[in-house]
């Protein structure tokens, strides 16, 4: 078997991937080639390991012999399934190996905004702090969640787990469903203009589609509370980057952290990268699923991905 990983430094050069060597030989590529070069590094594969290279006809064509496409991730919008269906390529996703890091750095991302914590750690950092005489300021608002309302958007394996931590929290958990087929019942269900009036928080966490491309635009951030926090931790498209832009300057919403930007690494064309100092945003440089742990399960779950396809048995497949 001839195995390529396309993005290997994606998983950070402190995994090891030396287990993938057990089914064949495995050649690496640190980054993403442009499409062209993608088409010539995976001509002669029988696998393909990849997470953010578009897989699709362009690419894959002069690939006669890929039998195998293993997404390091559970987001597989870059892949054409329709594509590899249609060629007889398997496709398998790293299912479930990221929920407790996106879950947790979720709720980093909505206590640091509702705790103005960058605020308070300046002002201590500054000399400020040492130069007053009361033990304590009121500058910026803090606020809690408990007795909040927490508002989902995908109530999949990681809205699951962040509904969970919110009612922990004290938040009431309400959650929408932008693809209608959504089979949670722990939780109520609404419709999304009620999810946006009535939520105090609204995480992310929906795979990026038609439905969902710029769900979050103009119209939606003006269905708000003013006192609403986005946190995106899913998709950047998801997000109109201008409309977010305008609607955090025009005070529509208080604030906003984003793991995920449509167009990464941030590019300084991008409305939000001037705002990138202001305390109401938080930009993370889409590292929500990247904890050790997650890294190492990503890798092991894909090396049995791999190991269940040579044994003709199917774990975790899309196609």
């Amino acid at each position: 078997m001839k195995i390529v990983y396309l993005e290997r430094n994606s998983i950070g050069l402190d995994i090891s991937v030396d287990c993938f060597r057990q089914f064949g030989d495995v050649t690496e590529y640190p980054y993403a080639a442009d499409a062209a070069g993608t088409a010539e590094r995976i001509a002669d594969a029988d696998i393909v390991l990849v997470n953010k290279a578009p897989m699709n006809a362009e690419t894959l064509g002069g690939a006669a012999h890929v039998k195998l496409i293993c997404e390091m991730a559970t987001g597989y919008d870059n892949i054409d399934i329709d594509y590899c269906r249609s060629r007889g390529i398997a496709v398998a996703n790293a299912r479930n190996y990221s929920t407790t890091a996106v879950a947790q750095h979720t709720f980093a991302l909505a206590l640091t905004l509702l705790g103005n914590i960058p605020f308070y750690d300046g002002y201590v950092r500054s000399g400020r702090y040492a130069a007053q005489k009361n033990f304590t300021i009121f500058t910026a608002p803090v606020n809690e969640l408990d007795g909040k309302t927490w508002g989902i958007v995908g109530m999949g394996n990681i809205g699951r787990r962040v509904a969970k931590i919110a009612e922990a929290f004290g938040c009431r958990v309400i959650f929408y469903s932008a693809s209608g087929k959504s089979r949670c019942t722990e939780y109520p269900r609404v419709e999304f203009d009620e999810l946006l009036s009535l939520s105090d928080v609204i995480s992310l966490h929906c795979p990026l589609s038609s439905r969902t491309r710029h769900l979050f635009d103009a119209a939606a951030f003006s269905g708000m509370k003013k006192t609403a926090v986005l946190i995106n931790v899913a998709r950047g498209g998801i997000v109109d980057q201008q409309a977010l832009h305008d609607a955090l300057l025009g005070g529509r919403i208080a604030g906003a952290g984003l793991d995920v930007l449509e167009a990464e690494p941030i590019r300084t064309d991008n409305p939000l990268y001037e705002l990138r100092d202001r305390a109401f945003l938080l930009i993370t440089p889409h590292m929500a699923w990247a904890s050790v742990e997650a890294r190492q399960r990503d890798v092991d779950i894909s090396c049995e991905n791999i190991r269940a396809f040579l044994n003709g048995t199917e774990l975790n497949r899309i196609v």
